[in-house]
């Protein structure tokens, strides 16, 4: 009976090395690894840093939509039947390194290994259930309780492993338009934040733990008759 000599494959290992249609790239702060309008030909997987992805509407508005961290996909978009143009940008926010997987690779490691597309999958539900809470956030929350979760979120509280609680440098203003609100508004509620023991700032923004229950407990005192002087974030 002549054996199996198929080899396994190795998620990560295809993941973490160049090879066939697959190419490591380094980004600096602020490239972009793709821009709304370009062709959507590659996917890019995320090994560090991170990164958001904006849209501009037709008046020139830009939006952040979501942010990247090291494990998450981006360009997927380009895995659909007839290959289109990006919908969006992805722009790192720190240094980041990627692998750029080309269209037909990709398409043909989820046809031949279903161990890559059960990662694949759960990836797109994980997104897709954030997507969900995002919406809800947009909804139904606050401004001020809409910030506190994206600090929560930039810091990664509930991910496996020790959180980081510095949050990747971000302008005031990028903040407000992933909140839907104003910079001067974003001002006021971190210094909010700061004043209750909530987040710190020493040159960058560190987020304590005690912010969690502005998100899950709604304990936010009553707002202060008086609005605190500003405080220099970027």
């Amino acid at each position: 009976m002549a054996s199996d000599n198929k080899t396994t494959f190795d998620a990560a290992a295809f993941l973490t090395n160049a090879g066939l249609g697959r190419t490591i790239v380094e980004l600096k702060p602020k490239e972009s690894f793709f821009c709304q309008g370009g062709t959507a030909n590659s996917v890019y997987y995320l090994q560090k840093g991170r990164a958001r992805v904006t849209v501009v509407s037709k008046n020139g508005k830009e939006a952040t939509i979501t942010l990247l961290s090291a494990g998450d996909f981006v360009g997927e978009e380009s895995l659909a039947a007839i290959a289109g143009l990006r919908m969006a940008t992805a722009t790192a926010i720190t240094a980041c390194t990627a692998l750029k997987i080309r269209r037909q690779e990709m398409i043909r490691v989820m046809h031949d290994e279903p161990a890559f597309v059960d990662l694949f999958l759960k990836f797109l539900l994980a997104r897709s259930m954030r997507t969900q809470a995002d919406l809800v956030d947009q909804l139904f929350n606050s401004s001020e309780k809409r910030l506190a979760r994206i600090l929560l979120v930039m810091a990664e509280f509930g991910e496996p492993g020790e959180p980081e609680t510095f949050i990747p440098l971000i302008t005031q203003q990028t903040l407000a338009d992933m909140i839907g609100t104003t910079r001067s508004r974003v001002s006021f509620f971190m210094n909010r934040f700061r004043e209750l023991g909530f987040i710190s700032y020493n040159g960058r923004i560190q987020v304590h733990k005690s912010l969690l229950n502005v998100v899950l407990l709604d304990q936010l005192p009553d707002h202060n008759a008086q609005k605190p002087s500003l405080f220099p974030i970027p």
